[in-house]
């Protein structure tokens, strides 16, 4: 199966000569959910920012299919199909749900009426709220915006940074699931998350950092159920590694 990303020797980090990713590498297939998970520390929101041009990288290449965007600009990331949502602040909160994904929509030269029906049909819980102040949105419901905004441009791929992260256990469940939808529509999905039981079930293919370092990666079925893993990750019963 074809990569849609592929991360090779990345070293990278916010100052210089501190770099906080050391060598890593990633391949996430086509249409397909690729996780990273690991400790507090990790690197992992560091590596998806590495991805999306916020975090300088030092060394190492990143490629979206046959495409090198190592360092891009954040806001060319868009010519190159690439979407990201961050962790927080991915909305803006004193303009209403209309403004945010019209205000996307006319930065992406895209058709406003037409792409924020289809937009509103992916996500229908936005479609009675137009008028809304997207600070008045609930947890969940301002994630979908911010998803939604990121698919405006109709990426090939998506990143996102703890998509879950502050939300109540059914809103956070059905974001992630929304997330693992949009692959039936082609569009890739590399993912930083927090809740890692669920992440793993709704994903294919995991990734698990520490230190800035690659430690363990297979398919997430898998390591759902390893020992080691669950043992560290998971809350599970202690075992010995190998």
């Amino acid at each position: 199966m074809a990569d849609a990303l592929r991360i090779t020797g990345l070293v990278a980090g916010y100052r210089p000569h501190l770099p906080i990713l050391h060598g890593v590498d990633l391949r996430a297939a086509a249409g397909k959910v690729t996780v990273i998970i690991g400790p507090n520390g990790a690197g992992k929101s560091t590596l998806i920012k590495a991805v999306a041009g916020l975090v300088p990288v030092s060394y190492g290449v990143i490629t979206t299919e046959a495409e090198t965007i190592t360092n891009l600009r954040p806001d060319l990331l868009a010519r190159h199909g690439v979407a990201y949502v961050p962790q927080s602040d991915n909305i803006f909160r004193t303009l209403t749900v209309r403004e945010n994904l019209d205000l996307v929509l006319r930065h992406a030269g895209r058709e406003t009426g037409d792409r924020r029906a289809a937009l509103l049909r992916q996500f229908p819980v936005l479609a009675d709220k137009l008028s809304d102040k997207a600070g008045a949105l609930s947890g969940g419901q301002r994630q979908f915006l911010a998803v939604a905004m990121a698919l405006a441009t109709e990426p090939r791929l998506v990143l996102m940074d703890e998509p879950s992260a502050g939300l109540a256990p059914k809103a956070a469940q059905e974001v992630l699931e929304h997330a693992r939808s949009l692959t039936e529509r082609g569009v890739t999905i590399l993912l930083v998350e927090q809740n890692v039981k669920q992440a793993l079930r709704l994903s294919d293919h995991c990734y698990i950092l520490a230190d800035g370092r690659n430690q363990l990666d297979g398919a997430a079925a898998d390591l759902l159920t390893d020992p080691v893993v669950g043992q560290i990750y998971l809350g599970g019963k202690r075992v010995a590694a190998s």
